[in-house]
C-alpha cells in the first residue's frame, strides 16, 4: 500500500513537472509567433495583439506561475517570489491599458464601432477585472487597509478570483484567433496550434491555484 502512495506521488510530481514545462514552453512560443504574425510597428494596429498576447500570455501566465512548486524562480524565498508576480501582474496590467487605448484609437481613425464583437467585449471585461484583481492584491502587501476578513481568507479570495480572471483572459485570445485579422494571418495547423496554447496554460493554471488554494483549503474544513 505504501509502495504504491509512493508510486502515485511519484508519478503525479512528474506529470506536474512536464505540465509546468510545457506551459511555460507554449507561453513563450506563442509569443515569439505572435512577434512574427503581429509585426509590432508596421502599422498602429500591430502594436495591439502584439501587446495583449505580451500581457495575456507572457506575463500573466509567469505571474502566476510564479508559486508553482516546479517555477523558474523556485529556489527564491517566498517573499522575493510575491515580488516577481507583483511586478509581472503590473506589466501584464501596463501592456492591456496600452492595448487597449491603441486599438480604441485605431478604431478612432477608422472610424469604426468600439467594443462591437464578442473579443472586444470580453477583452474590455479582462482587463477591468485585472486592474480590479491587482488592487484587490494590494490589501495582501498591507493587510492593515482591510480587517474584515483574515490574511488567509483574503488569499483564498484573491487565488479564486485571479483564476476566474485567468480563464476569461485565456477566453479573450481564444475569441481574437476567431478575428478577420488573425484568420486571415494565419490558417491551417498554425492556426490550431495558437488555439491549443491559452487552452494548454489555462488548465496547468486551474490545476495549480486548485491544488494550492481550493483543495487544500477544502480539505482543512
Amino acid at each position: 500500500m505504501a509502495q504504491t502512495v509512493e508510486s502515485d506521488t511519484r508519478v503525479h510530481r512528474t506529470l506536474r513537472v512536464i505540465s509546468a514545462a510545457s506551459a511555460h514552453l507554449t507561453t513563450f512560443a506563442f509569443t515569439i509567433f505572435m512577434i512574427y504574425v503581429s509585426k509590432p510597428g508596421s502599422t498602429l494596429f500591430s502594436w495591439h495583439p502584439f501587446l495583449m498576447t505580451l500581457a495575456f500570455s507572457f506575463f500573466m501566465t509567469e505571474a502566476i506561475m510564479v508559486f508553482s512548486p516546479d517555477s523558474l524562480l523556485r529556489s527564491l524565498s517566498r517573499k522575493a517570489r510575491t515580488r516577481a508576480h507583483w511586478v509581472l501582474q503590473l506589466l501584464a496590467v501596463l501592456c492591456a491599458l496600452l492595448g487597449l487605448g491603441i486599438i480604441y484609437t485605431n478604431k478612432v481613425y477608422q472610424e469604426k464601432p468600439h467594443f462591437s464583437t464578442w473579443h472586444g467585449l470580453v477583452g474590455l471585461l479582462t482587463i477591468l477585472c485585472t486592474v480590479v484583481q491587482n488592487l484587490g492584491g494590494v490589501t495582501l502587501l498591507y493587510p492593515k487597509l482591510v480587517q474584515r476578513w483574515t490574511l488567509a481568507t483574503r488569499k483564498l479570495y484573491h487565488a479564486t478570483s485571479g483564476l476566474l480572471g485567468y480563464l476569461l483572459a485565456c477566453g479573450s485570445l481564444m475569441l481574437g484567433m476567431c478575428s478577420l485579422w488573425f484568420t486571415a494571418n494565419v490558417t491551417g495547423v498554425a492556426w490550431y496550434l495558437c488555439a491549443l496554447s491559452p487552452l494548454l496554460t489555462g488548465l496547468v493554471v486551474m490545476s495549480q491555484v486548485s491544488n494550492a488554494y481550493l483543495y487544500r483549503k477544502k480539505s482543512q474544513s
